[in-house]
């Protein structure tokens, strides 16, 4: 197997983790799309207009959302506003044939994470689809980064001083704290 086919391998084996929303008029595009999407994620919903589109992200809270630009009603630009409203953090991708440069502009100050101009191929494809595993990835490693805990004051207090004084984490001490409660409490409940 060559370099490209093991690339692509790799790249399906972490979309197959995920679920997407495609939102397209026109039907050859849709059905196409969505026969190539479905190669590559768990699920695939397919709706044909924008009101369909946030009635479908409602539903189904996909991890990624393809949208055209340019349809009959709610756009492409007013559907990805509202999903913004419900997450901020949704991964958005536009794929549109649009080469409307305001809209284009809005889809930007919205912050869309990748837009693919229309006709695609399986090169823009997989660029597309290596860019939405980058934005998880750095997303996953900056929540692993922050994790944060709130813990009544008390438990810090257990902690002896000793390490209290030892030039250490607040992480180690949450969990020192953590292991000196349980075993605490381990030993109230044999007594």
């Amino acid at each position: 197997m060559d370099n490209k086919s093991l690339d692509l391998v790799r790249l399906a084996k972490e979309t197959k983790r995920l679920t997407a929303l495609i939102v397209e008029d026109e039907k050859e595009a849709n059905r196409l799309l969505s026969a190539t999407f479905s190669n590559f994620f768990n699920r695939v919903h397919t709706t044909f207009s924008g009101a369909e589109g946030l009635e479908a992200y409602e539903k189904y809270k996909p991890d990624v959302v393809f949208i055209d630009i340019m349809m009959d009603g709610m756009d492409g630009v007013e559907l990805s506003r509202k999903i913004r409203e419900i997450n901020r953090n949704q991964i958005i991708a536009i794929i549109s044939a649009s080469d409307n440069i305001n809209k284009i502009s809005e889809t930007i100050e919205i912050g869309i994470n990748s837009f693919v101009q229309k006709p695609i191929n399986t090169q823009k494809i997989i660029d597309l689809l290596n860019a939405i595993v980058q934005v998880i990835r750095k997303r996953k490693k900056i929540e692993t980064k922050t994790f944060s805990i709130s813990l009544p004051l008390d438990i810090y207090e257990i902690v002896d001083e000793s390490a209290r004084a030892e030039s250490i984490s607040k992480n180690a001490i949450v969990i020192r704290a953590l292991r000196e409660y349980f075993k605490n409490k381990h030993k109230e409940e044999e007594i």
